[in-house]
């Protein structure tokens, strides 16, 4: 979907500044004004028809464009029986959540009614400055009949004659709907894949002008008017399409100006009269104008999402897995020399990964071990004696003194729907109590219904809870049925992918193009990005390969990573002494990681091929940012690279990292030899320059060498800005 211009620079300053006033005291509401509830804040307001607690949305108001959007119809936004009428028994209750060590502050707003022999219960989250109103779903009692597939075949239909021809089968399971004025919707939706070590291909856009009834895969739907310019947006908080559970075959129905959210991945064996079972929740959002708006307006609600602690989810992790020694070296002297060679790197958290157990998994290098039946011992989940005979001690000591924190792998008991989810638990809340250890990455995950799914959850919730909600889980979507990018994302980061040299197929570039386009619409900093040892396995890649690991700088590689958690996918004890040389760029990134992070991460230039000028842009309040440039293996030393700046405004770039390569002069290492590895030496060769974007924010960039990168700050002068923007990353 190209996105329509915004109407003026100050929107774009609106939005941006919003974004940092999550601390402020809270301007959510909510009222029940005889058959009217209305839920907003300064920003977004959505009016519904009570209808006996069967809500039916009657308009949603974009306060900072003004625009009111009325609907054209009034039908429940919620369907899930064949009955449309009142709900009965309707209740209303708001209150003001306060802030936890996860979530930010809310107003929620529980809407509950029973209909037919189905009991109903919404609750809406809306939080301070956010664009959004998120909908959370539970039912209880029974569905007299199974849901119908969204999909339905056009090509099964009859040509139109006549107007009865254009009736079309109702879908029977809708989570939310808009009903908007207007034939010149133009909408897009966007599909992720998750499953990482079968796919290198991770999102897909689909550009539409809403037609008659289609269905469309995905979780992501943003709405555009093409008279105005005014949007919304729909986010399904789901696993990816091809996982979700009991998937009808699409997430989104547009029909002209009208818009659903269908698939809520139950079926009517997974609802009972006993308990109450919870749906896909969905995101409603609002923008106006261009493509960083709309773009924006989503990663608002996303940082509410999570609340990102500098202290407690900011981390340059080292795992040693990704050397493919498996489990048999992990013992206390292995972890302990490794520790050392960390700190020299630079790395704040050190991960031992399968093999610290007593229990050995299928994966295990030393014995043949299994997952089934795992509490048939109920040491699986200690420490290796033999590995660890002073238990964890030792090396969780030796790694505070370093500063590093120690975490662990761990793989929940998938037997029967995670049936044993209490005892996994309080095997991670032994370690926490013992060790201090709250750093686990999860793997092993299949959720294969809702039962599964629902025990999961509770698992994560009890160790949360017993920890403080200090816990980070490190959420592996490298296979199975797992949550994917906009699911669990309340519980930690996200680990993204598994690439050996071992097999020749990490390449640099297929990893910068994932989190390139990943950034887009999921936030950079809560992906893991691994960068690996370069120097093994070098015969594993074809003669002349120009994309093999070891034709890039080791510094470049670990900058590849730096718009998300940087993963050091390796055993430190195989790097050679060179490879300590990029310890000042990881220092120097750790100051400012942060605040590269706070900001709206977002991919600018072209789409990462080897060959390209690509790379990522922090937009960051009052008119300031940071922006990762990336010089792929090319011949072209300058190129225009395509931002997220208003064109017309004043900007100064100052270099704060940058390439070895970009160093002209070193300064002297303590042996006598020029040392440029330092990427504040190699930044000071970096010209600070000042420009005025041009249309699409275009902004000239200059290189030294193919393969380096610099990073900049950057600061603008709003008053000489003009349009910012309306349109799409290059490709």
């Amino acid at each position: 979907m190209r996105m329509i211009p915004a109407l003026s620079a100050v929107l774009t300053s609106i939005l941006c500044l919003s974004l940092w006033k999550a601390d402020a005291a809270t301007e959510c509401y909510s009222r029940l004004d005889a058959d009217t509830l209305t839920i907003g804040n300064s920003l977004m307001e959505r009016k519904f028809v009570w209808n006996g607690g069967n809500l039916m949305t009657a308009s949603i108001t974009d306060k900072t464009s003004g625009k009111i959007h009325r609907f054209v119809s009034l039908r429940p936004d919620f369907v899930m029986t064949s009955a449309a009428g009142a709900g009965e028994d309707g209740d209303f209750v708001s209150e003001d959540v306060p802030q936890t060590p996860v979530s930010p502050a809310f107003h929620r707003v529980t809407v509950s009614f029973r209909m037919e022999g189905l009991q109903v219960r919404r609750e809406f989250r809306i939080y301070d400055w956010c664009p959004a109103i998120a909908c959370d779903t539970w039912l209880k009692g029974s569905l007299s009949s199974e849901l119908a597939s969204a999909v339905e075949n056009n090509a099964d239909k009859k040509n139109i004659e006549f107007a009865a021809d254009m009736k079309s089968r109702p879908v029977s399971a809708v989570i939310d709907r808009v009903s908007l004025k207007g034939n010149h919707w133009h909408a897009k939706a966007v599909e992720f894949w998750d499953v990482t070590d079968w796919n290198d291909n991770l999102v897909a856009e689909r550009d539409i002008i809403s037609y008659r009834k289609n269905s469309y895969r995905g979780n992501l739907l943003f709405m555009q008017d093409g008279i105005d310019g005014s949007g919304l947006f729909f986010l399904k908080e789901a696993p990816c399409s091809s996982v979700q559970l009991e998937y009808g075959g699409a997430d989104f129905i547009a029909d002209f100006g009208t818009f659903s959210v269908t698939g809520p991945g139950i079926n009517s064996r997974d609802i009972g009269p006993d308990s109450w079972t919870g749906i896909y929740s969905v995101v409603t959002g609002v923008w106006s104008g261009g493509e960083l708006e709309a773009l924006t307006a989503l990663r608002k609600y996303q940082k509410n999402v999570r609340r990102h602690l500098p202290e407690r989810d900011e981390m340059i992790m080292m795992n040693t897995w990704g050397d493919r020694s498996q489990d048999s070296k992990v013992n206390e002297e292995f972890c302990l020399a490794e520790l050392e060679k960390a700190s020299r790197l630079g790395i704040t958290h050190f991960q031992i990964d399968d093999g610290w157990q007593v229990g050995k998994s299928p994966n295990s290098a030393v014995a043949k071990g299994s997952f089934k039946n795992i509490w048939d011992n109920p040491d699986y989940w200690t420490p290796d004696p033999v590995k660890y005979p002073r238990g964890l001690k030792p090396v969780v000591d030796r790694a505070k003194e370093l500063g590093i924190e120690v975490g662990l792998w761990f793989n929940p008991s998938i037997q029967n729907d995670f049936e044993d989810w209490r005892k996994d638990a309080d095997a991670l809340i032994r370690l926490y109590r013992e060790y201090g250890i709250r750093i686990f990455k999860i793997d092993g995950l299949n959720i294969p219904n809702k039962t599964a799914e629902n025990n999961l959850r509770l698992f994560f919730d009890a160790v949360s809870e017993a920890t403080g909600r200090q816990v980070v889980f490190n959420l592996d979507v490298t296979a199975g049925r797992r949550g994917g990018y906009h699911y669990f994302n309340e519980y930690g980061n996200i680990f993204l992918e598994n690439r050996y040299t071992d097999w020749g197929n990490y390449y640099p570039y297929h990893t910068l193009r994932n989190v390139w386009l990943l950034s887009k619409y999921v936030p950079a900093e809560k992906l893991q990005v691994e960068f690996l040892n370069k120097w093994r396995n070098a015969d594993k890649y074809p003669e002349g390969d120009p994309f093999a690991p070891g034709n890039y700088d080791f510094a470049y590689l670990f900058a590849v990573a730096m718009p998300g958690q940087p993963l050091a996918w390796m055993e430190a004890s195989n790097l050679p002494e060179e490879a300590f040389g990029i310890a000042p760029l990881v220092g120097d990134y750790r100051r400012i990681m942060n605040e590269f992070h706070e900001g709206v991460i977002l991919p600018v230039g072209e789409e990462p091929s080897g060959r390209s000028w690509t790379g990522f842009q922090s937009v960051g309040a009052d008119g300031s940012g940071y922006i990762l440039v990336f010089r792929e293996d090319n011949g072209r030393a300058s190129a225009e690279i395509r931002t997220w700046l208003p064109e017309g405004a004043d900007v100064r770039f100052e270099p704060v990292l940058a390439s070895p390569a970009c160093a002209v002069s070193g300064v002297a290492s303590a042996d006598g030899d020029a040392d440029t590895s330092g990427a504040a030496v190699a930044a000071a060769d970096v010209p600070a320059f000042e420009t005025v974007p041009g249309e699409d924010g275009r902004v000239e960039f200059t290189l030294p060498a193919p393969n380096t990168f610099a990073l900049y700050r950057y600061f603008t002068d709003p008053a000489r800005s003009v349009q910012p923007r309306g349109e799409g990353t290059e490709k």
